[in-house]
């Protein structure tokens, strides 16, 4: 059976998915809560519809160029050797004192007598010796113990929201801020992005992710799993033919002086261009591509399925430079925490881990970092239902070839919560934003983050 989320988890999601929707509105519930990153942009679809892959392109305002946004879905041939940071998101605050047990401190099986791990159930945590990786973590074990993965086992901000939406908010947008109305990856993409690659951020769970929401440049979402355009109703020589036959009728009018006819025949040229870059992405559903590593095999999770997509993607050049999904599984463990945690931790973990290592075989690695997060950990104290309630400061993660591979931050130790019971963060989520920012993708951290330079920044990356 599975979880039971709690009340003000669940109907911020349905605030939420209202709110992907532009320009519906938003639904009367939650007074007070923030509205998401991106909301009101407008959305251009793009309907590939092969097998039911369908990309929606957000944009804040009017774009500069006729059919900008259709010849920057066609940039698929070069991805120009620029790093990437692929963003995933667990949702519903995972339990970092599950993720790494402090198993070593006095307090641990006190606050948490039922659900306390035993002492040698996982990989032992070289960096500090009192903590244990959680056995369905083995995946993270074997990345950090290759200097693959940095850990923050206590990373948040002060004076911690405990709202699943509010927290989120702050964390999408990189600022305490309930006003903010970008995701502080759509504001880096603002500084080096273009009017004419919306795939420049991409979201992959076919909805807009708050955490790309910009103000300037474009960016989509895709759904599916089908990468080629089809026509409804025709297929095959046929359907080849008479979509050639309607670019080159429309591609006629590109140069006339009437602004109608020349818009459309200017769209029809960036359709066909479009096409013929999709071409190198479209998937025979009896011979798909077949990853050079093995991902976890689970039909009812999409997760691995993404992430091994993904790197299939970025192997054929498609000129991604932000992406963001969400992990499988919620992590709302109100209730039966050790099944449920145990189950989406595992799938997690081991997912990453064949991400890397698809990365890796690919000669990718060098490219790309994988940013982990959730909105807060839990509360060290156990609750009367085999579970956790909100808490403060959790774990993330920062995983790729070239990230440092070690600790961010101390474990603070459970003798010094803060009143409410809860981890106190010993890093900030926004100094690990602006570390990224300057020493992965080159940027001024100052011109993404609100008060950057208040922020210590780790050294993440070699």
């Amino acid at each position: 059976m599975a979880h039971t989320p709690c009340q003000n988890f669940k109907r911020g999601e349905l605030l939420r998915a209202a709110a992907a929707e532009a320009g519906r509105g938003l639904p009367g519930i939650e007074p007070g809560m923030p509205l998401p990153a991106g909301t009101g942009m407008d959305r251009r679809s793009f309907l590939l519809r092969s097998v039911g892959l369908g990309l929606s392109v957000y944009t804040a305002g009017r774009l500069g160029g006729v059919g900008a946004l259709e010849e920057g879905v066609a940039m698929a041939a070069d991805g120009g050797g620029a790093p990437v940071i692929v963003n995933v998101f667990l949702e519903g605050g995972i339990d970092g004192l599950s993720v790494l047990a402090p198993i070593g401190d006095a307090k641990y099986r006190a606050l948490r007598p039922k659900l306390a791990l035993p002492e040698g159930a996982g990989p032992a945590f070289g960096e500090d010796n009192r903590l244990m990786w959680h056995p369905a973590a083995s995946g993270l074990a074997t990345l950090h113990g290759e200097g693959k993965l940095t850990v923050l086992p206590a990373v948040g901000y002060t004076d911690a929201d405990q709202s699943h939406f509010t927290s989120r908010h702050y964390w999408e947008v990189g600022a305490t801020d309930a006003s903010e109305r970008t995701g502080w990856l759509g504001r880096w993409l603002d500084t080096v992005g273009t009017l004419d690659n919306p795939v420049q951020g991409l979201s992959l769970d076919g909805r807009l992710s708050p955490v790309l929401a910009s103000a300037k440049v474009p960016v989509a979402a895709l759904g599916g799993s089908d990468y080629s355009l089809g026509a409804r109703g025709v297929w095959g020589t046929v359907g080849t033919r008479m979509q050639r036959a309607v670019y080159e009728l429309g591609s006629s009018f590109a140069g006339v002086s009437d602004p109608a006819l020349r818009q459309a025949g200017l769209a029809a040229g960036n359709v066909a261009r479009m096409t013929d870059q999709l071409a190198a992405f479209k998937i025979d559903p009896k011979n798909p591509p077949v990853p050079p590593v093995a991902y976890p095999n689970n039909a009812s999770a999409g997760f691995p399925q993404q992430l091994a997509g993904l790197a299939w993607l970025l192997a054929g050049g498609l000129p991604m430079r932000a992406v963001a999904l969400r992990g499988p599984g919620g992590y709302d463990t109100h209730e039966r925490q050790p099944d449920e945690l145990k189950k989406n931790l595992q799938l997690c973990a081991d997912s990453l881990l064949a991400f890397q290592r698809d990365l890796e075989a690919r000669g990718l690695a060098d490219r790309v970092i994988t940013l982990v997060w959730s909105e807060f950990g839990r509360r060290a104290q156990e609750n009367g239902s085999m579970g956790t309630d909100h808490g403060a400061a959790g774990v993330g993660f920062v995983m790729g070839s070239r990230v440092t591979g070690r600790m961010v931050g101390e474990f603070p130790g459970l003798g010094t919560l803060d009143p409410q019971g809860n981890l106190r963060a010993t890093s900030d989520y926004r100094g690990l934003y602006s570390a990224i920012l300057e020493q992965w993708l080159g940027a001024d951290p100052a011109a993404v983050i609100p008060d950057a330079a208040k922020y210590a920044r780790p050294q993440v990356i070699r």
